[in-house]
């Protein structure tokens, strides 16, 4: 294992909630040697991490090399929804996977939420893993939409309590009157982002394996032996994941043009009085909408509201993120004017054209494997695409990934420059939709 030191957490990114709240941030040191192992893993968020984890137990030597910090991508800065759920709709899929194909995603929708919670059990990772979630409807058809959804849940002997609230009752799960109603989910719930993925660090470094910091892979050299080289040293494997998703860049060009990389924003409130926190979520549930550019957001277990949303396509964070994001909050929060915010701030997701993750092998180069392109799923779908490729790796075989793997994926229009652009316009023709209704 290697040697690591505790550091302070809140001076890794000031602004962050969950770095300043986060439990025994290790530093750990660069790649300093040359070195070798059975498989190498780039990235060092959910997908990597816990792609190293399934690799360990079945016994193969792992390094881990992360560009920055664990967890500081997305995995670290997500608003923290354990949701059921792949991605969007499903039967659109049928004509590549087959009803059985579709039927299998929708169980694992299901399933990778409590892969999460297992982990997160049999390690007693300290995350403030909560149960609870609601969809929100922002129009009275969405919420028609979510009786369907929860025959349909039904139909599939969902094994959680899900209710349909009404909008007259809708004050029951969250006190705001700008929603026609909802649906809650008590398999779906919330935690503390960051301190899942360190904590799950620490379980793959008990389990051998070696993970490297501050070490950015400059370039891969492929073969049937890859080498992966650093800025002082180098990796050689015999098979490599590409866990960077929206950070991938020109590593793996061909792969990085797949995924949109999109800004997403969150703020946290000062802690709230348990009476305030009481009235304004009364169950302890985590909430999302069904916008465009949707609300997301949740107490934390210090009482804080945690508010996010404002997908942003445009490549440029806003200068300020709070003052950007309270207008936002205050539509749904009237009452929360004179509350103060102590932390604001943002992070990139990967967007994948058809909001489908991206699971398989590189054509041109099969040993070397990838997951990406969540497109807001990434919390549950992490864990489960990580499992896929543990399987795929050790065994040369994964009947899921296949699964995965035969949904085709688009590459982005115009390359890096123009990408970004024209999804931005597309985004501004869906949210005129939405306001024309």
């Amino acid at each position: 294992m290697n040697q690591a030191t505790l550091i302070n957490p809140a001076a890794e990114h000031a602004r962050s909630y969950y770095a300043a709240s986060a439990h025994g941030m290790l530093q750990r040191p660069a790649l300093t040697a040359d070195l070798d192992a059975d498989v190498c893993v780039i990235g060092g968020g959910f997908t990597g991490v816990n792609t190293a984890i399934e690799l360990a137990q079945r016994g193969l030597s792992v390094i881990l090399l992360e560009g920055r910090r664990i967890g500081w991508g997305a995995s670290g800065r997500n608003g923290g929804q354990l949701i059921r759920g792949i991605g969007h709709d499903l039967s659109g899929f049928t004509r590549y996977v087959g009803e059985d194909g579709v039927r299998y995603l929708e169980r694992a929708g299901i399933e990778s939420v409590q892969v999460v919670a297992e982990r997160v059990r049999q390690h007693a990772i300290d995350c403030d893993l909560r149960w609870g979630f609601c969809e929100l409807a922002n129009t009275p058809a969405q919420f028609a939409a979510f009786r369907q959804e929860q025959q349909t849940l039904n139909a599939q002997g969902y094994a959680h309590e899900t209710r349909l609230i009404g909008p007259q009752d809708i004050r029951q799960v969250v006190n705001s009157g700008v929603y026609a109603g909802g649906l809650v989910d008590m398999g779906s719930g919330h935690l503390h982002p960051l301190n899942l993925v360190l904590g799950e660090a620490r379980v793959a470094e008990s389990l051998g394996v070696r993970i490297f910091e501050h070490s950015p892979v400059l370039e891969i050299i492929h073969g049937s032996t890859v080498t992966l080289r650093c800025a002082s040293g180098s990796v050689r494997a015999g098979r490599v994941v590409l866990g960077c998703n929206a950070h991938l860049e020109e590593l793996e060009p061909k792969l990085s043009g797949k995924v949109l990389p999109a800004g997403s924003y969150i703020i946290a409130t000062e802690p709230l009085s348990e009476q305030a926190a009481a009235e304004l979520i009364p169950q302890n549930l985590a909430l999302c909408d069904q916008k465009v550019g949707l609300d997301y957001y949740r107490l934390s277990a210090d009482r804080r509201l945690l508010f996010g949303g404002a997908c942003h396509y445009t490549g440029r964070d806003p200068a300020d993120i709070a003052a950007y994001m309270r207008p936002q909050m205050l539509k749904v929060f009237p009452q929360l004017a004179k509350v103060r915010i102590d932390y604001q701030w943002g992070g990139r997701i990967g967007i994948s054209a058809n909001r489908f993750p991206q699971v398989g092998r590189l054509p041109q180069h099969p040993n070397v494997y990838y997951a990406q392109g969540y497109s807001g799923h990434g919390l549950n779908v992490t864990h489960w695409t990580a499992r896929l490729l543990g399987e795929a790796i050790h065994a040369g075989h994964s009947q899921g990934m296949d699964v995965f793997s035969a949904v085709p994926h688009l590459t982005f229009p115009g390359g890096r420059a123009l990408r970004t652009p024209l999804l931005a316009l597309g985004m501004m023709w869906y949210r005129l939709r939405e306001i024309l209704g």
